[in-house]
């Protein structure tokens, strides 16, 4: 987890499109500035980066199912639920299923867990958009390299 660039989860370790699911890891830092005041004495991961670490899984997801064709920007978020605290050094494991896709829109169900128990979920709405530019569609695909997307399962590698 690389919380300064905003690059929350560290690796997808499953990706099903035929079940449309996808699952991630998220290794929470023992040091980093936001817990100097996220707080002072008592460091716990915002539960806002908890949320985002779901959006990321399920935006991935996303980008698996169109091919890297477009990209989802987060549009709404229902049903939030942050069940406990999070502490630095958590091993979070992250999942999320497509529930919907139309209309430019797609909806997903996501999770998080330590130690296998559920510590957040949400159902998280994403407006779908074309990438602005092929460079950004070129990062989006380094990244992708970087925490071990299976290209092979959308058929491009």
């Amino acid at each position: 987890m690389r919380i300064e660039y905003f690059q929350l989860i560290d690796r997808i370790t499953a990706l099903n499109l035929a079940d449309h699911t996808i699952k991630t890891e998220a290794l929470v830092p023992t040091t980093s500035t936001i817990f100097e005041g996220h707080f002072p004495g008592y460091p716990l991961m915002p539960g806002v980066l908890l949320i985002e670490s779901m959006a990321q899984t399920a935006g991935w997801l996303i980008v698996a199912e169109r091919r890297f064709e477009s990209m989802p920007f987060l549009a709404s978020l229902k049903e939030v639920k942050l069940r406990t605290f999070v502490t630095p050094g958590s091993q979070l494991s992250l999942s999320a299923n497509l529930v919907h896709d139309g209309s430019g829109f797609a909806v997903t169900k996501a999770e998080g867990r330590f130690e296998d128990k559920i510590i957040c979920d949400a159902t998280i709405t994403f407006r779908i958009m074309p990438f602005p530019n092929a460079q950004f569609r070129t990062s989006m695909q380094q990244v992708a390299e970087r925490l071990a997307f299976p290209m092979e399962a959308i058929g491009n590698g």
